[in-house]
């Protein structure tokens, strides 16, 4: 663990969750990755390029990028992660975080950031890791980077009964206030340390530090209101109605923080 990660974070992604099924176990991960792969595609440049995917986790998206051709660089925080991206096939992964990135300027045609933002409370920390990553990037090349929306927990806690955990509801009281998520019991169904953004203020982000012709658009859209989405993505004709609408209000502006996730992307 880099010694710049909370102890909390460590042990949430090394010893209470695993962070390398997330996206394949339950329907709205997997809706999560069919989305973020297609919005990426929409912006990558052609293969070969070289990517770096920071905060990438166990390398799923990292080993998606190398059956595409391209050329990913994973660093990651978590030990364990970075073992779990090798063993996944990703060819370059090490430790490291996104404040402090130990490569070169213009070192990459795109830059993915599916998890840092998230994890970083303070707005100077996220703005540090948004120069960060504008410095590795190329001229033209693009930045992906994904945001909670402010209202997850509120609505996690709806969907899953933990509003009527007292604690649970402290909590989300403190987000909607001030988007900065602190779990401060032993339950690990209540997330980590975290920061919840509105939209606009990822975008003003981006903004900010240099990025230019951002937008946003919501990943899972409101696909988690559908109480039967499991059975309706294992059917492909099903899925294909699910992901077309989604497309079509994935752009929505008072849908935009309904969604549990958001992709900004920019250009450098």
């Amino acid at each position: 663990m880099d010694p710049l990660i909370p102890s909390e974070i460590d042990e949430h992604y090394s010893d209470l969750y695993a962070e390398s099924q997330r996206l394949s176990e339950d329907a709205l991960g997997r809706i999560e990755l069919i989305r973020t792969k297609e919005i990426l595609e929409r912006h990558l440049p052609k293969a070969p390029a070289e990517i770096l995917d920071i905060g990438g986790g166990p390398g799923v998206y990292s080993a998606w990028l190398t059956t595409l051709g391209h050329r990913p660089t994973l660093i990651d925080p978590i030990d364990l992660h970075v073992q779990q991206a090798r063993e996944a096939g990703v060819p370059t992964a090490a430790l490291g975080v996104a404040g402090h990135l130990e490569f070169t300027n213009d070192s990459f045609d795109a830059v993915l950031m599916l998890g840092p933002l998230y994890h970083l409370q303070e707005r100077a920390d996220r703005l540090m890791a948004l120069r960060e990553a504008r410095r590795v990037l190329r001229q033209g090349g693009f930045l992906f980077a994904a945001g909670i929306t402010r209202y997850a927990s509120a609505i996690d806690g709806f969907d899953s009964g933990f509003i009527d955990h007292e604690d649970f509801e402290r909590i989300v009281h403190v987000d909607l206030a001030t988007g900065k998520h602190t779990n401060h019991t032993a339950d690990p169904r209540f997330f980590t340390t975290a920061f919840f953004h509105l939209p606009d203020e990822l975008v003003e982000e981006l903004e900010s530090t240099g990025f230019t012709d951002v937008e946003i658009v919501a990943v899972e859209g409101v696909s988690w209101a559908a109480r039967d989405l499991d059975e309706r993505i294992s059917d492909p004709d099903r899925l294909r109605a699910v992901l077309d609408l989604l497309r079509r209000l994935e752009s929505a502006p008072s849908l935009l923080g309904a969604t549990p996730h958001f992709l900004a992307i920019g250009r450098a």
